[in-house]
């Protein structure tokens, strides 16, 4: 498919959805019960996830879901959220990489807490429209 504005505007809208929904899934604010299972509709089957800083760490989704699942319904970390600040973003037919900082906050053992960092996501275009094939994040110390 030819990269014309339209087209690649529209991927842009479809991928900040994406990123949107993603971010969206570690919610817990307000009593809510993150939806970490929606990372397995974003992603494409074999997505790697990659966690840097003292250990670099690759997961695979399943990996990856649970043990933030346990974390964010057992009540040591309540009324989480994390959201994108900024973005830049690339597309070149159906594959897309999108370079951003993002902030997080919640309670942590009873302890309030913000940090933030980068987050680097690769996307390519499916059948059923763009996913997430895989993301590396960097929390800022």
């Amino acid at each position: 498919m030819p990269n014309t504005t339209n087209t690649v505007m529209a991927a842009k809208v479809e991928i900040d959805a994406i990123t949107a929904e993603f971010f969206g899934a570690f919610d817990n604010r307000g009593g809510s019960e993150a939806d970490v299972d929606r990372i397995r509709r974003l992603t494409i089957p074999g997505a790697v996830i990659v966690s840097t800083g003292p250990a670099t760490t690759a997961y695979t989704v399943d990996e990856f879901i649970e043990p933030r699942r346990k974390l964010l319904s057992d009540g040591r970390l309540v009324e989480f959220s994390e959201w994108e600040t900024s973005e830049h973003t690339q597309i070149a037919g159906d594959i897309a990489a999108r370079f951003g900082e993002y902030r997080k906050s919640g309670v942590m053992n009873g302890e309030p807490f913000e940090g933030g960092g980068t987050k680097s996501i690769q996307f390519v275009r499916t059948p059923e429209g763009w996913r997430i094939a895989s993301f590396t994040w960097y929390d800022q110390p």
